[in-house]
């Protein structure tokens, strides 16, 4: 990931937080986890933070029930669906 990318991204987290405010939203930076995917390696930690709170990094998370992982390998997945 490019540091402008990374700047970008932490911008627009900045805006959605400011943006939260203004339309007395309450966001829980706590639920959410910071992944990149990408095969390459990638050995700096992500470093987001929403208002005060860091956005935790993790390798995988599941979205609409799809577990990704940050290297683009569906293993977890099909573990999980052949589990069932």
């Amino acid at each position: 990931m490019h540091d402008s990318d990374i700047e970008t991204l932490q911008l627009d987290l900045d805006r959605l937080g400011q943006w939260a405010v203004e339309n007395a939203m309450q966001m829980n930076p706590g639920r959410s986890k910071a992944v990149s995917f990408t095969r390459a390696r990638v050995n700096d930690p992500l470093n987001y933070v929403y208002g005060d709170q860091r956005i935790p990094e993790a390798k995988s998370c599941k979205y609409l029930g799809i577990i990704l992982r940050s290297d683009l390998s569906w293993a977890d997945q099909v573990n999980t669906v052949q589990e069932a």
